[in-house]
């Protein structure tokens, strides 16, 4: 092993590419995840990413958004954003359709990446509740990878033993990240 092996991880810890269709994975395990766990979806999304200061960032952004709006006419989606107090941008949008918030989500993703920004995208995050409490999904686009995220009552506590069981209740519907340490929380997400 070299020297640029070691300090980049070793041999074969390439990371895999945020391929659309993991991120579209999550539609075909929605169904999975409220028939047979019986979670609900909170009829909204996220994608986060790290905004630069760019004209030409900003007018991708800004093109990326009037998309949405106008398509948000047609299929009764809503959009938001946020920015996080550690300097990310939520895209946030509002609709009962998963499949329309999924493919949003994608728009987004797809329009970044293709304007040479994919490495400012953090993750798309999926809410749903089970008996009034959250669960996300969480979607690592450096990754190409889901990991589930339960908050727990406390100060930023996580319910570890409820995300391994969600990971093995939905077996091959997602591609997972296979490395625990790499479950990071997303505290005070605005969904």
């Amino acid at each position: 092993m070299g020297f640029l092996d070691a300090l980049l991880g070793g041999r074969g810890n390439k990371l895999k590419a945020p391929a659309p269709d993991r991120l579209f994975a999550m539609t075909t395990a929605q169904v999975t995840l409220e028939t047979g766990l019986g979670l609900k979806h909170r009829g909204a999304a996220a994608i986060v990413f790290q905004p630069l200061g760019t004209a030409d960032f900003q007018s991708i952004v800004k093109d990326m958004q009037e998309l949405l709006t106008s398509s948000a006419a047609d299929t009764g989606s809503k959009l938001e954003t946020a920015d996080d107090e550690f300097g990310y941008r939520w895209l946030i949008l509002r609709d009962q359709d998963f499949e329309d918030v999924v493919v949003a989500l994608n728009t987004v993703s797809t329009e970044l990446q293709g304007g040479g920004y994919g490495d400012r995208l953090l993750a798309a995050v999926f809410p749903f509740e089970e008996e009034g409490k959250p669960i996300y999904f969480i979607y690592n686009f450096k990754r190409g990878s889901y990991y589930p995220f339960v908050p727990a009552p406390g100060d930023k506590a996580r319910n570890s033993e409820r995300e391994l069981r969600m990971k093995a209740q939905l077996g091959g519907e997602l591609p997972w990240e296979e490395d625990m340490a790499r479950w990071f929380p997303l505290w005070e997400i605005p969904l």
